[in-house]
């Protein structure tokens, strides 16, 4: 019975349906809340104008304050500059009736560096001071007299200039002022404020009410009273009446009020300390709320517009509700190239059906067509397609009325069985396998599907459906390293090799920037002298807690993540180091091969970091030489590549030599290809040297290399009669157990003084 014919669908349908009137149960309740949010909108816009006035009054104060503080300092610095320059004036310039041009000279000089139009002296009585710069025609201003009694002044010239005063000393007595002219308009620019995008109006006034400086020629605060309403009382009469008093008292405040024309304004004092004055600024009302009032209008449009718009939706798809469902459970649920059950109506079915019943009673079995993609390419997505309703429909068939079948995305089908015991779960898999490749029986040439498959057998069926196919996925995914099974169940060791990898992922960067990989030497000795004539870098690592992590463990991990080509360069990089050290302590150098995985042959610029960290530790060539796996020569499309990075190997100082020679099998052709200076020959040929068959293989590789002229090397040995064997053949060199293990750099070193002394007592 097919899933789209059956019970089964029709089961998801209703249960759509119900999800689908469940739906609009919620719109119309979203309905009612998006009412009852715009009227709280609507109320809270009242009160934030409110808000906005009394935030707004703030703002003119604080800025006022600011400007007032900058007002008093520019006062006080102008005075502050006289009073600096009186300062010994006649004193360092000697005899004033003698020196009348330097001191025109000097006074016009700091007139010009201060800012000041003109510096000039008043006299109290007649002095021997002959100078143009002395003008007795101001003396008669207050600002001047105050100078002449001892205190600082200022005054008005013409109503266009300033006149800053301070007393003049010969000594201790005071024989004049010294004063210094400075044009309105540069205190007008001081006072006019920028903080309100020029809607706002300063001036400086006394404590009496008169007009001291205006930011223009304008009057408006010649009749400041004007501005008031007539008549104006209550608050505003209040705010005025207090006003005048704190500015009798230097205190500061501000107050709102509405114009004779109907604008409300806002008027802030602020104290000068300077010279008892007083700066007010007058602002409009508006100048913060004015963009605020505007976006809340716009506010009003769009939840107006909103709910007006969600009223003819609501009544939109009301009213086509039951014309169109259908249609809509189509879409939701049926897969447009299979015509069966999408993956969101499968996770809904698996739900209904698992959910019902026992624990131990259904698994999910995901499945993928690994050549799908190639079919794709080969004959077309017309073809593709065609393949994906093909297998739907068996896959259909196969299926009970409490079991579903389904078409994820891609290339990936899922099923929901009754069944829990693998022995019946891989029998039935693997006959759907072979009704999905019937179709070859009419075929001159068959073209098998092979198919992937993963199960996830349900051991508590309220788990989240999510969760259930991403486990099947999982093991469909990660079939375990050694595992032969076509069909996988995700079961605890996998999940454990996931974590452990996921855990190596996370502590690789934290474990390379702490060193924690540790380099390990184990030595390659001559067959001919008995001599070590190198070794292989190898690499461990090491946790302060943990202990030793072998490479069999993170290494397949790092080489398909390609974190591998971080961690060969830090080998790399520690072998310099050690070859450095050796040479500067005066060890005679020797050959150390390191291990490149195939993932740099993807970077063609790989060898360029290599060659710089070599010739930074200054490494003599032919030192280090590069181990390649028979793995990087079997993709036919890169021979080419490789065989120029070979090239560049040796343009660049370095040896080359395949590893796990004999592992593959073409070994024989690359040795045709590639022009490599060694090739090891791999442990298995050396596990039944009893073997004719295997000494015939040994002998012909090991001569063909020396014809060649390629040096061999024989790892993995550990028996005394393998190396009798190996002696007879004439190999070069043998690596294994029978001479060390893998030692870490300090005891290699010792093993190899301890070596070093052993041959000199035998000589």
């Amino acid at each position: 019975m097919g899933l789209g014919k059956g019970g089964s669908q029709a089961a998801g349908f209703g249960g759509f349906r119900r999800i689908l009137f469940t739906k609009w149960h919620k719109i119309l309740l979203l309905f009612v809340l998006v009412a009852a949010v715009s009227g709280l909108m609507i109320w809270n816009a009242l009160g934030l104008g409110q808000a906005v006035d009394r935030r707004t009054e703030v703002y003119v104060s604080d800025v006022s304050t600011q400007l007032a503080g900058d007002i008093d300092y520019r006062l006080g610095k102008n005075i502050l500059d006289l009073t600096l320059m009186e300062d010994g004036l006649l004193t360092s310039l000697g005899d004033p009736s003698e020196n009348n041009n330097e001191l025109e000279a000097y006074l016009e000089g700091r007139a010009a560096l201060l800012g000041f139009n003109k510096i000039v002296i008043t006299l109290k009585e007649e002095q021997p001071l002959g100078s143009a710069l002395v003008d007795q025609s101001v003396a008669g201003y207050p600002g001047v007299q105050a100078a002449l009694e001892g205190e600082n002044g200022v005054s008005f010239l013409d109503q266009q200039s300033l006149l800053y005063s301070v007393p003049l000393h010969d000594g201790d007595e005071i024989i004049g002022a010294l004063s210094g002219v400075r044009d309105k308009a540069n205190m007008q620019r001081l006072i006019q404020p920028s903080s309100f995008s020029g809607s706002g109006l300063t001036c400086i006034i006394n404590h009496q009410g008169e007009v001291i400086i205006s930011p223009t020629e304008l009057d408006v605060f010649m009749q400041l009273e004007s501005i008031f309403q007539d008549g104006a009382g209550g608050q505003t009469a209040q705010h005025i009446h207090q006003m005048e008093e704190n500015m009798k008292s230097g205190q500061s405040g501000v107050f709102s009020f509405t114009a004779v024309d109907g604008t409300r304004l806002v008027l802030s004092y602020q104290p000068l300390h300077s010279y008892n004055w007083v700066l007010l600024t007058l602002v409009p009302a508006d100048i913060i709320s004015r963009e605020t009032d505007q976006y809340i209008h716009q506010s009003f449009i769009i939840v107006t517009a909103a709910v007006l718009v969600l009223v003819v939706l609501v009544v939109l798809l009301l009213k086509n509700y039951q014309t169109h469902y259908r249609k809509l459970e189509r879409i939701a649920f049926v897969d447009p190239v299979t015509g069966g059950m999408n993956g969101p109506a499968f996770s809904l079915r698996c739900g209904e059906l698992i959910g019902a019943a026992p624990p131990d009673s259904y698994c999910v079995v995901a499945l993928n067509i690994s050549d799908l993609t190639l079919i794709n390419e080969s004959f077309g997505s017309v073809e593709r397609d065609r393949t994906l309703r093909y297998v739907m429909q068996v896959l259909q068939g196969a299926v009970t009325q409490d079991e579903a079948a389904a078409y994820a995305a891609r290339d990936y089908f899922f099923l929901c069985l009754r069944e829990s015991n693998p022995e019946n779960i891989s029998r039935r898999l693997a006959e759907l396998v072979q009704r999905i490749n019937a179709f070859n029986a009419d075929l001159r040439e068959p073209y098998y599907l092979r198919i992937q498959q993963g199960v996830y057998i349900v051991e508590e069926p309220g788990q989240d459906t999510t969760i259930i196919r991403d486990r099947a996925l999982t093991a469909c995914r990660n079939h375990l390293p050694d595992s032969q099974e076509v069909c996988a169940f995700y079961d605890q060791a996998l999940t454990q090799m996931l974590q452990r990898e996921h855990e190596l992922n996370v502590l690789f960067e934290a474990a390379l920037a702490n060193e924690e990989f540790e380099v390990y030497l184990q030595p390659k000795v001559s067959l001919t002298d008995g001599h070590v004539h190198g070794a292989e870098a190898l690499v461990r690592w090491v946790r302060s807690k943990q202990g030793t992590i072998f490479p069999s463990d993170f290494i397949p991990v790092f080489e398909r993540n390609g974190k591998i080509c971080q961690l060969d360069f830090y080998v790399f990089e520690q072998v310099c180091k050690t070859l450095r050290r050796w040479l500067d302590e005066g060890r005679a150098p020797m050959v150390v091969s390191v291990n490149l995985s195939r993932q740099h042959f993807k970077n063609p610029d790989f060898l360029q970091a290599y060659a710089q960290t070599a010739r930074q530790y200054g490494i003599p060539e032919g030192v280090i030489e590069f181990e390649l796996t028979e793995s990087i020569f079997f993709d036919d499309q890169g021979i080419a590549h490789v065989k120029e990075q070979i090239g560049q190997m040796h343009r660049l100082g370095f040896g080359c030599s395949l590893d796990d020679f004999g592992a593959g099998y073409s070994s024989l052709g690359l040795l045709m290809e590639f022009d490599v200076d060694v090739i090891k020959l791999d442990r298995r040929f050396f596990t039944s040297v009893d073997n004719p068959k295997t000494r015939k293989v040994v002998d012909a590789i090991v001569s063909l290399a020396r014809e060649l002229k390629m040096d061999t090397v024989a790892e993995g040995i550990e028996t005394q009669e393998q190396l009798e064997f190996l002696r007879q053949v004439h190999c070069d060199r043998v690596q294994g157990y029978i001479y060390s293990r893998p030692l870490p750099i300090p005891e290699f070193e010792a093993w190899l003084d301890g070596r070093g002394k052993d041959t000199e007592t035998r000589n």
